[in-house]
């Protein structure tokens, strides 16, 4: 059962777990397990999903019950009136806590440059008594929030890849001797990146909608062998 984090008459939200596909897609046309199917079935009711999330990324997805208003709430994602909240594990600890990532990306369609705006901001640092990199008798970690202003494939992974802060567990734009690592010492195969966050206006009630996705169990557990059980995030 997907887990439900708002719903009305008119819209659903669920935390989407890290692994599952939002709908088909040629890319992986093997699979035969979508978020948009199981909710379907889940509640009975047709929906359509508003945005995507990446398949290895968790967190808060939202629905559409009714067609009419489908194009209402795609307007806020592409006037960028939505304020979408994410949290990532990277390497590394960024010299600068707080900034933001200006750097225009290509598209993976056309092939043309477009420009893409993150804001960063680091939550926590950890410092293991590791060498994960064959250089350093320890290795550093961050725990980030991230708000992109621009909704660019795979934007979060792909700035924060530019600026060699990979993200943990990411293995198309990621470090392949971090995933190995934090596989071996800890078990942790999946993309440390979840959609905490969504903020938006009800295309119906005109009122601020906001829709929390708690942290999944890998996430959770990386936290904790990262040293950060005690922290307490912002809701």
């Amino acid at each position: 059962m997907l887990e439900i984090l708002f719903e009305d008459e008119y819209l659903i939200a669920i935390n989407k777990p890290s692994g599952l596909l939002v709908h088909r897609t040629s890319i992986a046309a093997e699979e035969t397990v979508f978020a948009l199917q199981m909710l379907r079935d889940q509640i009975g009711q047709h929906v359509s999903p508003v945005h995507r999330l990446d398949r290895p990324t968790s967190g808060v997805l939202l629905f559409s019950k009714k067609e009419e208003i489908l194009p209402l709430l795609k307007e806020q994602f592409a006037d960028r009136s939505v304020q979408k909240t994410y949290l990532a594990i990277v390497r590394g600890i960024p010299a600068i806590k707080s900034d933001l990532i200006d750097h225009p990306l290509t598209s993976e369609r056309s092939n043309k440059l477009q420009e893409a705006q993150t804001h960063y901001k680091v939550l926590a640092e950890s410092e293991i008594p590791f060498d994960t990199t064959g250089r350093y008798p320890t290795s550093r970690y961050s725990l980030l929030e991230l708000k992109p202003e621009t909704g660019r494939t795979h934007q979060i992974r792909r700035h924060l890849a530019h600026l060699r802060h990979y993200i943990l567990g990411d293995k198309k734009h990621g470090d392949n001797k971090q995933n190995q690592f934090f596989e071996k010492q800890f078990g942790m195969e999946n993309l440390l990146l979840h959609a905490r966050k969504l903020e938006f206006r009800h295309p119906v009630s005109n009122e601020t909608i906001s829709v929390l996705a708690q942290l999944p169990s890998h996430f959770q557990k990386t936290i904790t062998d990262l040293g950060w059980s005690e922290l307490q995030l912002k809701e």
